[in-house]
């Protein structure tokens, strides 16, 4: 895995993060169930490929259990800073450039660094949402470019 590159204090131009809440639905409420979605393998997580995966699940949660039914909330935060060495293409491009020598790169992206088994996104909900629960999770790891599992961390019981 790649060591962060997190010093924002010494990048110029940082690219902002399009997520744009992480907490979202009913915030105080008591739900007895805690559902999850994991990955398989570590991964880098874009802040674009975070935010979609945000709009998928809870506009899906919104619409089965209403605005008060559910509680989402994304777990990892894009602090790693991708940079990228954009390369010159076209007519008299090989004497503008240098190619790979000096290639450190200017600052592209925001991506999150992801752990095998590490929770992304959490849903808090009612027994009766639990299959609206686990489709919005489904659909949030359509977005992410690992293979994801779904886990239930509160309430197994409630669901045998």
């Amino acid at each position: 895995m790649v060591r962060a590159y997190t010093r924002k204090e010494y990048i110029r131009k940082i690219p902002g993060s399009r997520i744009v809440q992480y907490d979202m639905g009913n915030l105080s409420g008591e739900f007895p169930l805690t559902v999850s979605l994991a990955l398989k393998k570590q991964a880098h997580l874009s802040h674009n490929s975070l935010e979609a995966s945000r709009i998928a699940s809870n506009r899906y949660m919104q619409r089965r259990a209403g605005r008060m039914g559910y509680h989402l909330k994304i777990r990892v935060y894009p602090h790693h800073i991708v940079r990228e060495n954009p390369m010159a293409t076209g007519a008299g491009a090989d004497r503008v450039q240098d190619g790979m020598r000096k290639a450190y790169g200017k600052p592209v992206s925001s991506v999150a660094i992801v752990k095998a088994d590490q929770r992304v996104l959490t849903i808090r909900t009612n027994k009766k949402n639990f299959k609206d629960a686990k489709e919005a999770l489904r659909r949030a790891a359509m977005k992410f470019p690992v293979p994801c599992k779904i886990v239930i961390d509160e309430g197994a019981e409630l669901v045998k």
